[in-house]
């Protein structure tokens, strides 16, 4: 941290994701506690929602011991929270709230709203009213806490995640001013939209009217409160240089601060016990597709993946299955490949007749029926993988050198087939393909590279465009890292440019194939926390002065 910048003496940060895994958000925050953890010790608190009430949270060690005067306060004046500890690296402190009890006052919270900033909650649908009383109770939480422990002569952060927590940052403005306040978007609402309704995105960005689109999209109130958020905090924050280029001309506010996602490599194996587990997660993916298809692929097959959230166009998930039915039909394909799509779906249950076949030991020489998925869906007929897979006719037959399977579970190590967590899974992967249309940042190239596997992006997404900044250049597969050029209309050819990147990876020498493991790890390096950290004191601050300047104008 410079020496010339303000540091805070408390920091608060609140997201749907503390102690909930949902999302991409979760690994942003947990990776990053820990570098906090260890500059703030203890004055970095995390505020997430208590979902899990009278259940068991896997993520949260609950601790009577913190703050038991305070806590005993705050539940007297109708705040219901549990104090505790993030079970991640750095174990920081963490108070989960329960925001149901504020359902009854909606009503007033969302009037006052549109009377103190203009926020539109008129249209609120879906999760918008619980997040909205989730970010208001955290708000609640740091006002308590605040009035209790600190004083205006402490400097004090408050930092929220995405529009989920935008009421609570309003909130702390107009009541605790003497707070700073960060507001950080890993992607804005109405650009995800406008991605996610096939709309294009880029080459009319300078044309979309934020608040017109939100309005034709039905996602208004989301919207507004993102953008009033972004407006009223005071540091405003996105994750890429391409989402801040969307916040300038879709919220009409640019970033203060970028803010991209690192990441830490305390938990990926080393030496001896890498190379076991990345043999181990071979073998298990070998053994679920040769029982799911009846063949007797060996380890020379080329394994590949993609992962992410279900959002068929937008992850790229689309462009990754026509790329490998190009491949299919590609007479320059020499090795075998099954390539993954570890995705989660509308899972039902593991298939019955796939966990016997891989109970028994046996080997089969005819596949189940339906091969190509290993737990059954909700909705089997109306699935966008299964839809394309059946009209690019990829039936994953005996003589096709190219096997698609799609995982529509959650790899949490519980899923019934694989039974292998996610990070185990990633490790025995040749190559990974993340072919984003709409990728603020990207999360998941980032973790395959951390475990050396080489993987295949586009300059749509930040992690893209960070990985040509840190080149000078395009990469290309020899560095680790592929990034395929992608506009709103180039679909074919970015299909074209996966497979060919995957034959040409597919005939690497094992020396060459090292090399670019090699240089996935190196570059990995670069996006550690530690590297990253220092943008975060920038926005610290950049918003303590702007809260010493109202201060100051308040006297």
């Amino acid at each position: 941290m410079n020496t010339n910048q303000t540091i805070p003496d408390y920091i608060f940060e609140s997201s749907w994701e503390v102690c909930n895994k949902v999302g991409g958000i979760y690994a942003v925050l947990s990776t990053r506690a820990n570098t906090l953890q260890k500059k703030f010790k203890d004055r970095i608190i995390f505020i997430g929602p208590d979902c899990w009430q009278e259940k068991t949270c896997p993520y949260f060690k609950e601790d009577l011991s913190l703050f038991p005067d305070w806590r005993n306060e705050a539940e007297k004046d109708g705040l219901r929270i549990r104090t505790g500890r993030w079970a991640i690296p750095g174990n920081p402190i963490a108070i989960l709230v329960d925001f149901n009890i504020y359902y009854k006052d909606k009503n007033t919270i969302y009037t006052q709203l549109w009377e103190d900033f203009k926020v539109d909650s008129l249209h609120a649908y879906g999760d918008y009213d619980e997040a909205s009383m989730f970010s208001y109770a955290a708000a609640k939480v740091v006002e308590s806490f605040y009035n209790k422990y600190l004083g205006k002569e402490d400097k004090v952060i408050y930092h929220g995640n995405e529009w989920m927590t935008g009421l609570g940052l309003l909130y702390i403005k107009k009541h605790l001013p003497q707070i700073a306040t960060i507001f950080t978007t890993h992607a804005t609402s109405i650009g995800r939209s406008i991605a996610g309704n096939n709309k294009p995105l880029y080459d009319y960005l300078f044309a979309y009217n934020g608040d017109q689109m939100a309005e034709e999209l039905n996602v208004q109130s989301k919207h507004s409160i993102e953008k009033q958020t972004a407006h009223n905090v005071d540091c405003f924050t996105t994750v890429s240089e391409i989402t801040g280029k969307e916040c300038e001309e879709l919220l009409d506010k640019p970033a203060d601060v970028i803010l991209p996602n690192g990441f830490e490599d305390d938990f990926i194996p080393k030496g001896a016990f890498f190379t076991k587990k990345r043999a181990a997660a071979r073998k298990k993916a070998l053994q679920v597709a040769n029982a799911l298809l009846g063949t007797q692929l060996d380890d020379d097959t080329l394994i590949v993946s993609t992962s992410g959230r279900y959002e068929f166009r937008n992850k790229g998930v689309d462009v990754y299955i026509e790329a490998l039915n190009r491949l299919l039909r590609d007479n320059g394909m020499k090795k075998t490949v099954v390539a993954f799509i570890e995705v989660p779906g509308w899972c039902g249950e593991p298939r019955q007749d796939l966990i016997e076949r891989l109970e028994s030991g046996k080997k089969y020489d005819t596949p189940l029926d339906v091969p190509m998925i290993t737990h059954w869906l909700h909705n089997m007929s109306h699935d966008n993988v299964l839809g394309m897979l059946k009209y690019l006719d990829m039936q994953n037959r005996n003589e096709d050198k190219v096997k698609l399977i799609f995982l529509p579970c959650y790899l949490d190590g519980n899923d019934g087939i694989l039974n292998i967590p996610y990070y185990d899974i990633i490790l025995g992967n040749d190559l990974c393909i993340y072919p984003s249309y709409y990728e603020p940042w990207g999360y998941t190239p980032l973790e395959a590279i951390a475990f050396k596997v080489p993987c295949i992006t586009t300059d749509l997404a930040g992690f893209g465009l960070w990985a040509n900044a840190e080149k000078g250049r395009y990469c290309e597969i020899e560095d680790g890292v592929k990034v395929v050029h992608r506009t709103d209309y180039n679909y074919s050819e970015v299909a074209d440019r996966i497979k060919e990147t995957i034959i040409k990876f597919s005939n690497f020498t094992p020396a060459e194939v090292n090399k670019a493991r090699s240089n996935a790890y190196k570059l990995s390096k670069k996006a550690l926390w530690k590297e990253f950290i220092e943008n975060y004191y920038i926005a610290y601050d950049f918003a303590l002065n702007k809260a010493e300047q109202r201060k100051n104008n308040l006297n």
